[in-house]
């Protein structure tokens, strides 16, 4: 199994370090345009390998695609980051420009791959990716809900000072400020969160989630990166290993939820295949509307895309 990461910075070089760790690949290459940047990072990792006892070779390309050829998973970070006081919209014509043009060189050389988008803003950027790559939405998908879950769920655990192991979540729509967790869903070894913290704690901690990326952001000056490369190797472990893994991805979806031709975050299942299912929730009254007021504003972003006549 052969696995690309475009994009060697933070989030790219912690995604391919930690894929490598799983060793569920045969390779690793990690790309970017920065001379020496990828070669640099990949020798880094593969020097790690007699330590962390992983056998999966781990290279770096100069914006060289023809080391990408025949990867089964590529992953796309390729974009500028945040910076303080910038919104994910605010990114979309530069990295939307990013993105076309490493999709199309990521199919000129593996046409046959699964892409995983975890540049943003995420959505539109898996819009872009769509458009680009012109393949079944089940092989074209980004990464939002795993990382997002994987917040909640530490905040949770943190409140409830429990593992984050026992804490399953879920939460849908938008990348961002705008998505929708599921406390109605969220459980604690099998028991309902509703059950273990009260109304408002909950509402703090769902909030705190929404602006989980911004957080870091303040902290740092830049988004995070531990977490959402992890993320997106989580990913593509579940893919290599045709786990059908049940996560949150932002899909495009074809009249799920009432929705189509949209880059939403919903649950599916991850297998060989890429997405094998999109598992559509029964939703209350309450979430219905957070969903569709998640749904509008996505679309709104993608309808400037459109608007730039990129694709």
């Amino acid at each position: 199994m052969k696995v690309t990461v475009v994009g060697a910075g933070n989030v790219g070089a912690t995604c391919a370090d930690v894929l490598a760790q799983k060793d569920v690949a045969n390779e690793v290459v990690l790309l970017d345009i920065k001379e020496n940047y990828a070669e640099g990072k990949a020798l880094d990792i593969w020097e790690s390998s007699a330590v962390n006892y992983y056998d999966t070779r781990v290279v770096g390309s100069t914006n060289d695609y023809s080391k990408t050829a025949g990867s089964d998973v590529v992953v796309i970070t390729s974009g500028i980051p945040r910076r303080p006081g910038m919104s994910r919209d605010d990114l979309i014509a530069t990295n939307a420009k990013i993105v076309k043009i490493v999709t199309e060189q990521v199919i000129e050389h593996s046409p046959e791959a699964i892409i995983i988008i975890v540049s943003n803003p995420l959505d539109v950027m898996t819009y872009a990716a769509y458009l680009t790559a012109k393949k079944p939405a089940t092989k074209v998908f980004g990464m939002a809900g795993v990382l997002d879950t994987a917040r909640f769920r530490a905040f949770l655990a943190t409140e409830l000072e429990c593992s984050p192991k026992d804490i399953q979540a879920l939460l849908l729509g938008g990348h961002g400020d705008t998505m929708v967790p599921l406390p109605r869903y969220t459980t604690v070894a099998g028991i309902p969160v509703t059950e273990l913290l009260d109304e408002a704690t909950i509402d703090a901690i769902v909030t705190r989630t929404k602006k989980g990326g911004g957080e870091i952001v303040n902290l740092l000056g830049t988004s995070g990166w531990y977490a959402p490369g992890a993320a997106a190797a989580q990913m593509v472990e579940a893919i290599l290993k045709d786990s059908k893994r049940i996560f949150p991805v932002c899909a495009m979806l074809d009249g799920e939820y009432g929705m189509k031709n949209i880059a939403l975050g919903v649950p599916v299942k991850l297998g060989r295949n890429g997405i094998e299912e999109i598992i559509e929730l029964k939703l209350n009254d309450s979430e219905k509307a957070l969903m569709k007021e998640s749904a509008g504003h996505v679309r709104s972003v993608m309808e400037a895309l459109d608007k730039m006549k990129l694709f």
